[in-house]
């Protein structure tokens, strides 16, 4: 088995006879939502519409999703920089057979958002264009993963972007073909890089960010038993970023491993209540910084899918906004999602 292989096996790794040690009743079940940030792939162990079909069928009233970039699907031939143009077209083949109704009213991958390399120069543009060519109409934005740390030891990805990368003048020069375009860019990144981001949108406030995971919480390498140190330091990063309104922020990520949360090494899996437990003081701190018009929950399966299923996943955050009115959690469900990714569908249906 390669590195990249072990990686994956490790951050992404799911235990379906695990996961089915714990199951609960479905909250709020007409709630309606959208699940702005899920991923396809095919390697290791498989996660594609059949799989995400399988948890949107849970129980919760799922109505539409976007996809999120994660270098599935690449064109194998033609120019390396558009290599990446084949996840959207991939997903886009996915968004019609869904589109199509046969099977039911959901709108999975009504948003896509994918991949261009913004160090690309001169070529940024005719990269940008050529994706929205392939999502059909569907095509909201890219990401560029920025995860760094010093310890190396600390992996998000298989891929390890620059220290920096945020910074890179380079990079700006691209950056700016996004919003001429009327795109997005997602940001994934660890707390600790919360500041370059900022730096980021005081640059471009005419351009839609959307910082994932909650900033990226760590409790793993040289994070592992800080979280009580790290709490504040990314609190303050946060509303501080919050100053900035162009940028919005998904509620998720807290059940990757990299949070050091320890879900994994438990007998079964948390419950709903648990979790809400554990993430109330993420949730506070964003709700109170971002306000719930530029904040939305986010499943980020299958990766999350390594500590919590679906069912109980959405049921956590319906505990978490359990004390908000029905405008409120609107928007944290549905609303925040179909302004920020534009799905016209998805906001009329």
């Amino acid at each position: 088995m390669s590195g990249a292989e072990e990686l994956n096996k490790a951050l992404f790794g799911v235990d379906e006879v695990w996961l089915a040690k714990h199951d609960e009743p479905i909250l709020e079940p007409e709630l309606p939502i959208i699940d702005p940030h899920h991923h396809f792939w095919d390697r290791g162990g498989p996660y594609l519409f059949n799989e995400l079909l399988k948890d949107t069928r849970t129980g919760h009233n799922i109505r539409a999703t976007v996809y999120m970039q994660c270098r599935s699907m690449y064109r194998a031939d033609g120019p390396q920089d558009l290599a990446c143009v084949g996840e959207t077209e991939f997903v886009n083949g996915i968004a019609a057979m869904s589109a199509s109704g046969d099977y039911g009213p959901i709108r999975i991958c009504e948003g896509i958002v994918g991949h261009a390399d913004l160090l690309s120069g001169g070529r940024t543009r005719a990269i940008l264009e050529a994706q929205v060519k392939a999502g059909n109409g569907r095509f909201r934005g890219i990401r560029n993963s920025s995860v760094w740390h010093e310890d190396q030891n600390i992996r998000g990805t298989p891929i390890a972007p620059p220290k920096g990368l945020l910074l890179d003048a380079k990079f700006r020069e691209g950056f700016a073909e996004l919003a001429p375009l009327g795109l997005t860019f997602d940001g994934w990144m660890w707390w600790t890089q919360i500041g370059e981001f900022a730096s980021l949108a005081d640059a471009f406030p005419g351009t839609g960010m959307i910082l994932d995971h909650f900033g990226g919480v760590l409790g793993i390498g040289t994070h592992t038993g800080k979280r009580d140190q790290d709490f504040p330091a990314w609190q303050t990063s946060i509303r501080d970023l919050a100053k900035r309104p162009n940028v919005s922020v998904k509620l998720g990520g807290l059940a990757m491993r990299t949070t050091g949360f320890g879900y994994r090494e438990l007998p079964m899996p948390m419950d709903s209540v648990e979790l809400a437990r554990l993430w109330k003081p993420y949730f506070d701190t964003c709700i109170e910084a971002f306000g719930v018009e530029r904040c939305m929950f986010e499943s980020n399966f299958p990766v999350d899918k390594v500590c919590v299923s679906y069912a109980t996943l959405w049921n956590a955050f319906k505990r978490l906004a359990g004390g908000m009115t029905s405008d409120e959690k609107s928007a944290l469900f549905f609303d925040t999602a179909a302004i920020v990714y534009k799905l016209k569908t998805a906001a009329t249906g």
